[in-house]
Parts: C-alpha cells; structure tokens; sequence
C-alpha cells in the first residue's frame, strides 16, 4: 500500500515528467545545439584574440552539429574537430579546401602541391605561427570533424556569427576546374 502511494505522490509524477524530458535533452546536445569553450591562440584573431592581455578569459561558442550529420561544409566554415596527432584533443581550425582541391601548403609541409583526396579536407588555424594544422599533418578525413563553431556566445561585446572567410589561405587553393581562390 506504500508503494501505491509513493508512485501517486505529486513529486514523483513531477520526476517523471522531467526524466522523461532528458533523453531530448542529450539528443540535443549531440545532434542539434551545444556550447563550448575555446582556449589557446591557434584561432585568433578570431577567437580569443586578447589571450595575451586577458589568459583567463576564453571564448564561449555555439556549435552547430547538424551540418556534420549531413555532411554540409563549405571552405572558410569554422569546425571543431578530433585531432588526427592525439585523438583525446578536440580542436578548432577552418577548413580551406575539400576533396578535389589543389592547395599549395606553407611550412612545414614540402612546397609541392596536394590535391585532397575523397572524404577530407584541408584544414588551418587563423593564426599565422601558433598553429598545428594540415601544414603539418596533411589533410583530414571529413569524419574527424565534430560541429560547426556558428556564433559567439561571450564575450558580450564580440556576440555575433562566425564568419565564413578563407583565413589565411588566399592565393593558395586552387578548386577543381576552377580560378584560385
């Protein structure tokens, strides 16, 4: 007899509702919307771009995870992604080329050209020297990839969408068929 009252009380008719609403909320997270933190100086100026002023001071971004699931990126798209070199560090670069692209690569990568092959993509820190990216470790696969950094949550005077820009990669992609860009 307890029991039966224990599961009519109010509070846990109350428990269970917001229960219920948890497997929606994780859902979410994953697949839809999440937040984040960006640290270090491989992003700036785009992120953090007084880290030198203000260390303790870190970006606080919206992720976009949609485009991933459907496999929507565009050259110049910001992403947060695993890194190939240690696969515990999830890192944030812009991708500059997709398959089928010719990019001509800074140091420390030989001068020659790379063409990206199916299924990766060529990806780069906004920063010119603080940065370990395909220079070094070449193109990526496309699955390593885990959202689409969308906006800029804090701080409050740099709130905005993330711009869709190639970075530092002027002059040096050449895409299939097409001019360089």
């Amino acid at each position: 007899m307890a029991s039966r009252r224990f599961f009519q009380h109010p509070a846990f008719r109350e428990s269970v509702k917001v229960l219920a609403w948890v497997p929606v909320g994780v859902f979410f997270i994953r697949h839809v919307y999440s937040v984040a933190n960006i640290s270090g100086t491989s992003m700036q100026p785009t992120f953090n771009p007084h880290s030198a002023t203000a260390p303790l001071h870190k970006d606080v971004v919206l992720l976009e995870r949609w485009s991933v699931a459907l496999n929507h990126f565009h050259r110049g798209d910001v992403v947060t992604l695993w890194s190939p070199q240690n696969p515990d560090l999830l890192t944030t670069k812009r991708i500059v080329a997709l398959e089928g692209d010719l990019v001509h690569p800074l140091p420390p990568s030989p001068p020659s050209p790379i063409r990206i092959p199916p299924g990766h993509c060529w990806v780069e820190g906004d920063s010119h020297y603080h940065t370990r990216d395909s220079n070094t470790y070449g193109p990526i696969p496309l699955g390593l990839i885990t959202s689409r950094v969308a906006m800029v949550l804090w701080p409050w005077k740099r709130v905005g969408l993330v711009a869709n820009a190639p970075g530092k990669s002027e002059g040096r992609i050449k895409q299939l068929g097409g001019p360089f860009i």
